[in-house]
């Protein structure tokens, strides 16, 4: 039976710290929703309302369109080891670029991960949890290196190469202002 609050209790805290994969929904009123995942010991709880996340350089960037455009996010985690429990958190966020003068406390919350472009402030609204019990087991083996390593290639001056040519704007042509926000 699904149970709702209004923050995260310690209980709730250590089982997203154990959790290896999470996965984050965003949409405007007129785009497509997009559900991305996110791994790479990019988020940190920072209280028992907020929550941010270090997001990298990927193929889009629809979840900063989105955001910049209509703040809300769901954050959802499921445990694929231990006990079954499914966790979506629900609230406003707010895209946080490095010109912006958040970006330091925050970047400096997280070991630094090559090609990072934003970082996601989230202000818990609701929280559900729910059963999970048809969630299979899935064993974790170790982190992925792809992305980082063609980032380390890229370097800075190819990571903004990239930015122009493929992170401007959402599938939706709703723009994510990166050019303009970050060095």
């Amino acid at each position: 039976m699904g149970q709702q609050y209004s923050e995260l209790s310690d209980k709730l805290i250590q089982f997203i710290e154990e959790q290896k994969i999470y996965f984050v929904g965003t949409a405007t009123a007129e785009s497509r929703i997009n559900i991305s995942p996110k791994g790479m010991d990019s988020l940190k709880v920072l209280d028992a309302d907020r929550i941010v996340w270090l997001n990298v350089t990927g193929s889009g960037n629809e979840t900063s369109a989105h955001i910049q455009e209509n703040p809300r996010m769901t954050i959802m985690f499921t445990a694929f080891q231990g006990d079954p429990m499914i966790l979506r958190i629900y609230g406003t966020a707010k895209v946080i670029h490095k010109k912006d003068k958040e970006w330091e406390s925050l970047f400096s919350l997280f070991n630094p991960l090559p090609g990072s472009r934003q970082i996601f402030d989230l202000q818990i609204e609701l929280v559900q949890s729910s059963c999970g019990m048809s969630i299979p087991f899935f064993d974790y083996i170790d982190e992925r290196e792809q992305l980082n390593e063609w980032a380390k290639k890229k370097g800075e001056e190819g990571i903004k190469k990239y930015w122009d040519k493929n992170n401007q704007y959402s599938l939706d042509g709703i723009a994510t202002h990166i050019m303009d926000k970050n060095d």
